[in-house]
């Protein structure tokens, strides 16, 4: 049990988790302390994080900003690491009782597997660390006592509905979907969409790459995994529903039929502060739901078949093994091809699609081959985009 503040270990400070974690701390300072702050590549946003919570250790990333940040930091008690590397190591530190892993992508993957290992509580917004390798986390996560608890609002959701229900067998959780930017489009509008259309999410504010993810379903897809490792579910026992004003963030149903919902205002600080303050609910003066502002709640059924992303999460969770890494890899390098206006919206799902097809599938990864898996399909994605700009 964790006596006086809780001491808060942040990996992707300067990202929109990040960033909302530090205003729900900073709204509870009599309650949480910031002893680790860590950005890739933003060193103006870390320096001025650092200067306001004044964390004991700073890591950026980019080891070319190194001394950009060290000089900054100079006139304060902080120390200032560099590389992927002092991730992992900042992790360990006796005085970390949580560590919030708000990186993006595969990169969350070891500096999770190290805090676990050191027995560190993890409040996981990086989902992709389940995708690439829950069949590893979660037993480890059960051999180290550790705690995993959700960051992302749908398994937040999940989460506090099985409160007080772990003697009730689930028969199936529903995760809702906004529907993104782009709900009921055909393949013929989604072949013309920009990037600047992509990145306008209707409901949410978050980074460039989870908000490509949800305009192309892939961003469920990748929940629908994670979601399966977290909780101990068969593929079955999962369903996604799109629900576009995003006020139910999803459901539980038990085997007597009953369901439970968790409902509020899209607002990730909701969940964030939930999962830093596990068991106790803390208060907030965060906007309030209101029936009369929402004449109806709709739902509707996914387009997978024009939505190709989220059909490709299935099949790779049911292939099990390395698929979903190769899956999650390929994802990452067709979202930055995107962005770069390297290809088309619709050529996200190829490439994806055509790694899967391709990669050398492992039934029982370990460590070292999911990183191998990593690498190799990465350098497989990136000779795809080269040849399809070739064309």
């Amino acid at each position: 049990m964790v006596v006086g503040k809780k001491k808060i270990a942040i990996l992707g400070s300067t990202g929109s988790i990040g960033t909302q974690a530090l205003e729900v701390i900073s709204a509870h300072s009599e309650d949480f302390q910031v002893l680790v702050l860590t950005a890739q590549s933003n060193a103006d946003l870390l320096i001025s994080q650092a200067r306001a919570f004044l964390p004991s250790h700073v890591v950026i990333g980019d080891e070319a900003k190194f001394i950009q940040v060290k000089q900054a930091l100079q006139d304060l008690p902080i120390e200032v690491l560099a590389g992927s590397k002092s991730l992992e190591d900042v992790v360990v530190m006796e005085e970390v009782d949580v560590v919030l892993t708000a990186l993006v992508g595969y990169a969350g993957l070891l500096p999770t597997v190290k805090a676990i290992r050191a027995k560190k509580t993890i409040a996981l917004a990086n989902k992709e660390t389940l995708v690439v390798a829950g069949a590893l986390i979660m037993p480890l996560a059960k051999e180290m006592g550790v705690s995993i608890l959700p960051v992302d609002s749908e398994h937040s959701a999940i989460f506090q509905c099985l409160m007080g229900e772990s003697h009730n067998p689930i028969e199936k959780i529903i995760l809702t979907a906004s529907g993104g930017p782009f709900r009921g489009f055909s393949r013929e509008q989604l072949r013309c969409v920009t990037r600047a259309q992509a990145l306008k999410h209707p409901n949410w504010t978050m980074g460039a790459k989870i908000t490509i993810d949800s305009a192309s379903l892939m961003n469920k897809g990748l929940e629908v995994i994670e979601a399966a490792w977290l909780f101990g579910l068969e593929q079955h026992q999962i369903e996604v529903i799109v629900h576009p004003q995003s006020i139910i963030h999803s459901l539980v149903q038990f085997e007597d039929g009953s369901m439970k919902a968790q409902m509020g205002l899209p607002d990730m600080k909701l969940p964030i502060q939930f999962a830093l303050g596990y068991p106790n609910r803390m208060r907030s003066d965060f906007p309030r739901f209101d029936f009369r502002d929402f004449g109806q709640l709709t739902f509707e059924q996914p387009d997978i078949s024009t939505f190709r992303n989220l059909g490709l999460a299935f099949d790779a969770l049911s292939k099990g093994g390395n698929m979903a890494c190769i899956l999650n890899a390929a994802n990452e390098i067709a979202v930055d091809a995107f962005l770069k206006d390297q290809i088309g919206f619709l050529e996200m799902s190829d490439l994806v699609e055509d790694s899967m097809a391709k990669g050398t599938f492992l039934a029982q990864p370990s460590l070292e081959d999911y990183i191998e898996t990593d690498k190799l399909t990465r350098v497989n994605a990136q000779n795809w985009v080269k040849t399809y700009n070739k064309r």
